[in-house]
């Protein structure tokens, strides 16, 4: 039996296309959104040539292919685009946590490779920096540093190509869309802003009636995944309306000008104000308790991190060190990323796939390392319990930093390489919290996904 035949098999054994919602892949796995799961034949799909596992996770059905994946991908994609692809069916018992983690991981899956090579250069820089092997002002750490940050910095690309495959819509207007928000204008704008230069602007005004606020969109998450979802609805729409003799050249320029306004305008400053907002709340915690503020801290790091939000955690520690000479807020994210390697390892210990073990041991190691994205992207919201683990070892590890009075006096990466920033009186608190994260997070992993769900 052939490779083809194989993926006419699977389709057929997933309850027909007609049952098939939406498909993308990570590093090892074909992943299934389906109408009914109960139409799915998983005895006959193991037994089928080439196929390493499959099993019902998360509400997602998971065919394990192995390193081959990407090719099985591309042929499926082939025989489910001889049919017109039907209105998305969404199943009464998925919660809206989990299609927002679904959709999420759909997008990033893909895209893990390059996040998680980046963040493993990016984490192994910042260690060398910390234990003064290189110069952190060399021309040695710029180069590196470019090489390690480009993907980050210009995210907002890699997500518009990708989530356009999974909303189903162009892939190079959604570029075009993530092009708009990364503009050289807007960004230098956002940067003159926020050093409070002598005629900077907070919005460009479109024909004196529309505001485009001012904001720096790089690295951001949410903002550009609900551009594209809008750009999906609105380039279906135009081209529905739009006559045919002129669907050529006008159907993509009215897609582009709607899309991109939708972004500028409202969707890219609410994902932005939602994590001011974000920032505004925290401050409020530490008025009340600091304990309470690293329980309720360590609960939102993770999904702040998930969400791009953590940006805006950065600006309130910055002003501590200002204002106080301290801050208590960036050792709480030190416990968060600790917590995401610790859940990230577990993940790895209990694997049976070769191939996700390796990728698995790489994403742990760089959240170890300080660089947590292609642990939360690539592993763990793939693994909803794991990410609840991490979210409680990571509230509880800083609830306990936080009532001792951990505090930081610079300020350096969230990274392993962090520890030697915290000695001094609360060099004792600190060192336990970190145990605490690592420790409880790969216990309360393994407890609640056990041996037998990742195959």
């Amino acid at each position: 039996m052939g490779t083809q035949e194989a993926i006419n098999n699977i389709i057929r054994l997933v309850g027909g296309q007609d049952n098939i919602n939406n498909v993308w892949h990570c590093m090892t796995r074909l992943r299934f959104d389906l109408v009914d799961d109960n139409k799915v034949d998983q005895g006959a799909i193991k037994a089928l040539p080439g196929v390493l596992g499959a099993q019902l996770q998360s509400d997602q059905f998971q065919i394990v292919i192995g390193p081959k994946v990407n090719s099985w991908y591309e042929q499926m994609l082939t025989v489910l685009g001889k049919a017109p692809q039907g209105e998305t069916h969404i199943k009464g018992r998925k919660s809206l946590v989990s299609m927002f983690m679904d959709t999420v991981s759909g997008v990033f899956g893909p895209i893990v490779p390059a996040i998680a090579g980046a963040g493993m250069i990016k984490g192994l820089l910042a260690g060398l920096i910390a234990l003064k092997v290189v110069s952190a002002k060399s021309d040695t750490v710029v180069v590196i540093d470019l090489i390690a940050s480009g993907v980050f910095y210009f995210l907002p690309f890699f997500l518009a190509v990708s989530a356009a495959k999974i909303f189903k819509t162009n892939e190079y207007l959604a570029a075009a869309v993530a092009a708009c928000l990364m503009y050289p204008s807007l960004i230098d704008a956002a940067k003159a802003l926020a050093a409070h230069q002598e005629g900077a602007v907070s919005a460009f005004w479109l024909l004196n009636a529309l505001p485009v606020s001012v904001f720096n969109y790089a690295s951001s998450v949410i903002p550009v995944i609900f551009s594209i979802l809008a750009l999906s609805y609105i380039h279906r729409w135009v081209d529905r309306i739009m006559p045919d003799v002129l669907k050529t050249v006008f159907t993509p320029t009215l897609t582009l000008f709607l899309g991109a306004l939708a972004a500028l305008v409202i969707i890219g400053p609410i994902g932005i104000w939602l994590g001011k907002a974000l920032a505004f709340f925290i401050q409020g915690l530490f008025g009340i308790s600091a304990s309470f503020a690293g329980l309720v801290v360590g609960a939102i790091r993770p999904v702040a991190i998930l969400t791009g939000m953590h940006h805006a955690m950065t600006p309130i520690a910055l002003q501590n060190f200002s204002e106080h000479g301290y801050d208590m807020l960036m050792p709480m994210m030190f416990m968060a990323n600790m917590a995401i390697a610790g859940s990230t390892f577990a993940i790895w210990r209990i694997s049976k796939n070769r191939q996700e073990r390796t990728v698995t041991l790489s994403a742990a190691i760089s959240a170890l390392l300080g660089i947590t994205e292609p642990a939360l992207f690539g592993v763990l919201t793939r693994y909803k319990k794991a990410f609840i683990a991490a979210t409680v070892a990571s509230s509880l590890a800083s609830a306990f930093i936080a009532f001792f009075g951990v505090r930081l006096y610079g300020y350096i990466l969230s990274s392993i390489f962090s520890l030697p920033a915290y000695i001094g009186p609360y060099f004792v608190f600190a060192l336990s919290g970190v145990a605490m994260a690592l420790v409880l997070s790969f216990l309360l992993t393994t407890v609640l996904i056990g041996k037998d769900a990742v195959e």
